[in-house]
């Protein structure tokens, strides 16, 4: 019984360390475009990057 004096404060410090990161993470901008990288791996450039080979 003894144990949930140190577990409860504990879990509730481990709850406001990860609200307070959710937060910075939300107010930084890290979830505002979540489509945008799912569509462009789709794209096809046709402009390749580096040399271009000629079919010899």
């Amino acid at each position: 019984m003894d144990i949930l004096f140190l577990l409860i404060p504990l879990s509730v410090i481990l709850v406001v360390l990860i609200a307070a990161v959710f937060l910075w993470a939300v107010k930084a901008g890290q979830f505002e475009d979540m489509e945008g990288p799912a569509h462009r791996i789709l794209m096809d450039d046709d402009k390749s990057p580096g040399k271009k080979y000629s079919d010899e």
